[in-house]
């Protein structure tokens, strides 16, 4: 049987580089791979054991965690030849932290639930700065019995984390969370272009909304960055982009027609066209000003 002490972590990225050093940091021993080892290497010099592939990993760890990049490579990761699903021991946790779609959560727990797997679709919201900082909201889809298994490591991670209902339900709260993002990013943007073409103290104006009805995440985390002239990511842009996508063809399936988001998606694309896909996505203001790229 699977010992679920042993943990796996895929994705080493901007997220998942924080979300294992903290699994590292509670005393897991932690199994690491990535596509590109470098990504990999801080926390392997932290204790980390760095595996070859997702199959190793798999053969190694009761409990696995992934965080990549695209549905693509979700599938890849759980149903390839060499993914997790085929290799896992018997009695393993696998739990996937990318926003995804929930027609493939759904997939991947069909396929885990015939070899007696636990499975859980569990995206992240928070950006780098939940990341670093074990404050994530994590949303789960899944069987109770699974989410419970889990909750220990997702307490080193998160605040707040919910079972959102069974598998895919994770991923269908993460896109309603981006529905709402698209909304904040496209009006915290326009409205700082605003408060900077009247002149205003742009800081004193973010300070000044943000104690009010206008108070939002992004204001008061990215606000403060884009006039520092930040647009590093905490969050990409291109991967925001995937996710907005994922949310349109969810939409679509229940015939639901949600516009703002499809503008905001264009306005995200025009960005991208513009060479700001692996810029943060607080890198939209510079659609309305231009002088801040």
């Amino acid at each position: 049987m699977a010992d679920k002490k042993i943990l796996g972590f895929i994705g080493t990225g901007v997220m998942g580089r924080s979300m294992a050093g903290h699994l590292l940091d509670a005393g897991y021993e932690v199994h690491v791979y990535n596509r590109t080892k470098e990504k990999a290497e801080a926390l392997i010099e932290k204790g980390a054991i760095w595996e070859n592939s997702p199959a190793e990993i798999a053969r190694k760890c009761g409990v696995v965690f992934t965080i990549v990049g695209y549905p693509k490579d979700v599938e890849e990761t759980y149903l390839g030849k060499d993914g997790l699903v085929a290799n896992a021991q018997e009695g393993a946790l696998l739990v996937d932290m990318t926003t995804s779609s929930p027609s493939l959560a759904r997939k991947i727990y069909a396929a885990g639930k015939k070899r007696g797997l636990g499975i859980l679709d569990a995206p992240v919201t928070g950006g780098d700065k939940g990341a670093r900082e074990a404050t994530l909201t994590i949303l789960a889809g899944g069987d109770e019995e699974d989410f419970k298994a889990a909750m220990p490591y997702f307490e080193k991670m998160g605040r707040t984390i919910k079972l959102m209902g069974k598998a895919g339900d994770g991923q269908n709260a993460k896109l309603g969370n981006q529905i709402v993002i698209a909304g904040t990013m496209t009006g915290m943007c326009e409205a700082m272009a605003f408060a900077k073409s009247c002149g205003l103290d742009v800081k004193e104006f973010i300070e000044a909304i943000g104690g009010g009805a206008a108070a939002t995440w992004s204001l008061s985390n990215y606000g403060p960055r884009i006039l520092k002239g930040d647009f590093e990511p905490g969050f990409f842009v291109k991967h925001y982009i995937k996710d907005m996508k994922l949310a349109e063809e969810a939409a679509d399936e229940m015939e639901l027609d949600l516009p703002a988001l499809t503008l905001t998606r264009e306005l995200y694309e025009e960005l991208a066209e513009d060479g700001f896909g692996d810029k943060g996505t607080q890198s939209l203001y510079c659609l309305y000003d231009p002088q801040e790229e």
